[in-house]
């Protein structure tokens, strides 16, 4: 049985200049790219997630994964 997941993938760049990335399973089929931004821009001027290399301070990409999965074996 096939089953379709979408995960919503944010990613920030750091203090160290490395990327970091925070993912939502399951984001709202109506949510607009302007919407994650604002959502983007309130994590970064709040300060609201740290990292190893540091506080996120920009914006790299946003992108919304669409996967599906066949399983093809289940031992029950």
């Amino acid at each position: 049985m096939a089953t379709n997941t979408k995960t919503l993938r944010m990613v920030f760049r750091n203090q160290a200049g490395k990327n970091v990335t925070i993912s939502l399973d399951s984001p709202r089929s109506d949510v607009t790219p302007a919407e994650i931004e604002a959502a983007m821009d309130l994590v970064i001027a709040r300060n609201i997630f740290t990292s190893s290399g540091g506080d996120l301070v920009s914006k790299q990409d946003i992108r919304i994964i669409d996967s599906t999965t066949d399983d093809l074996y289940d031992p029950a």
